[in-house]
């Protein structure tokens, strides 16, 4: 996705981007198994979504966002916010199980819409701004949050 401003030289924001990638790969798949009546695969993909997720979130949350809070206050607001509903919606399907709700088909597909959006806000808004913006101890701060959360596409938790 976002290649222009050269903030995926910084190992961070390349991790952050390669699971921006493989979330949106996942993405791809929730149209053809709606399309073939599959509410239970769509279920599996939403858990892998979460799972990519999860470590991102809190990369994001305990590390990048605090560093950008103070110049950027509603915009975080708005991107922290679109976590939990998409959060939200994932978590129906946790513990392998399909969501008994009739509406949560719809429902996936919108927040992963909003997801989707919500991607290209970080890698043309967000990442840029941080390489512009953050000091090297916020710099480390995000690199102590990574280390903490780990991550399914990168380094292992400590």
């Amino acid at each position: 996705m976002c290649e222009y401003c050269g903030c995926q030289a910084l190992e961070t924001i390349d991790e952050l981007t390669q699971e921006h990638d493989e979330v949106v790969r996942l993405i791809s798949h929730l149209r053809p198994a709606r399309q073939e009546g599959g509410a239970t695969r769509m279920a599996e993909l939403a858990r892998e979504i979460a799972k990519v997720l999860g470590p991102h979130t809190q990369v994001e949350e305990r590390g990048l966002f605090p560093a950008l809070t103070g110049d950027f206050p509603e915009q975080i607001a708005a991107l922290e916010a679109e976590h939990r509903r998409i959060e939200a919606v994932l978590a129906e399907a946790a513990a392998d199980a399909t969501p008994p709700d009739p509406t949560w088909p719809d429902r996936l597909m919108e927040a992963m819409a909003m997801l989707r959006n919500h991607i290209l806000k970080e890698q043309d808004g967000v990442f840029p701004a941080a390489l512009a913006n953050l000091s090297t101890d916020e710099w480390e701060a995000v690199e102590a949050a990574r280390t903490k959360a780990g991550g399914t596409l990168s380094r292992p938790a400590a």
